[in-house]
């Protein structure tokens, strides 16, 4: 989780309201008679293609680093130096907050060496490159590769809950059939009721289709385990779309007060004064 201080008002802001409506969610509430989501057109996204566009983004020094370590890299052919390599590249952009060459770099030291942690790493980096990107074309192809990542790592722990939870988030953001990762999100919390980020994610996938009175629940939960701005937010928000204003506007307080962020702070007493009337 974000440590609210730490993070600028804009990107705040942008994460509380914005996390709302970045993925294409769709069909999580079946209706009889309707046919599945289309699937997405998935873009053939590479190492190279994110690379260089991730680099657009970096100052020039920095660029050259990174250039040096991938020529470095392609250099190194097939071998223990190469590995050491793509460790060194995946945490420089890691570093530099560009998750999708990272998680090139990632899956290519998983496929090197095949455990659970590696293959876990890999799709958590993925998934942070999907949530990340605008582009939905090269978004769903990204999706692809943390549900591949995440299958690897079910294969060789199917108990292990952290790669469950990625794989249902990623069926739901980036498939025709949401209900399936709704369906391992649900088995999660079978598990572990308290689990922060299958309820989490479960809460945010129930405002997305409306249902607001399981989202509560769900945040409810999420606040008893880590009281942060952003479920608290979320509960908030959940609660306005109820019409309990009065629950709605003590919870938007809360996150204000967790968030001591002036972005927010204004942001939230104009929803506050927008309730009272």
């Amino acid at each position: 989780m974000l440590n609210a201080k730490q993070v600028s008002v804009i990107g705040l802001v942008i994460l509380l309201i914005g996390a709302l409506f970045a993925l294409d969610i769709k069909g999580l509430v079946k209706e009889e008679g309707k046919e599945e989501t289309p699937a997405k057109e998935v873009a053939q996204v590479s190492l190279e293609s994110v690379s260089e566009t991730a680099k657009m983004s970096l100052n020039a020094n920095l660029a050259a680093e990174i250039e040096s370590l991938e020529n470095a890299f392609k250099n190194a052919g097939e071998s223990e130096e190469q590995i050491t390599i793509s460790e060194q590249l995946a945490q420089k952009w890691d570093d530099v907050n560009q998750p999708a060459p990272a998680a090139f770099y990632s899956e290519i030291i998983a496929k090197a060496k095949p455990d659970y942690a590696n293959w876990l790493k890999t799709g958590d980096r993925f998934t942070a490159a999907y949530q990340s990107t605008q582009d939905t074309i090269v978004q769903a192809g990204l999706v692809q590769k943390a549900i591949s990542a995440y299958q690897e790592a079910t294969k060789l722990n199917p108990e292990g809950l952290d790669a469950k939870t990625g794989l249902g988030i990623a069926y739901v953001s980036g498939t025709p059939n949401p209900m399936q990762g709704i369906q391992l999100l649900l088995e999660v919390v079978k598990v572990d009721p308290k689990n922060i980020k299958a309820n989490t994610n479960l809460g945010l996938f129930s405002m997305r289709s409306g249902q607001f009175d399981k989202a509560v629940e769900r945040f409810k939960t999420v606040i008893e385990q880590q009281p942060d701005p952003e479920a608290w937010f979320y509960l908030a928000s959940s609660y306005e779309n109820l019409g309990q204003n009065e629950e709605a506007i003590l919870a938007y307080q809360k996150a204000k007060e967790l968030a001591a962020d002036p972005g927010l702070t204004k942001f939230v007493d104009q929803k506050i004064q927008a309730l009272k009337k």
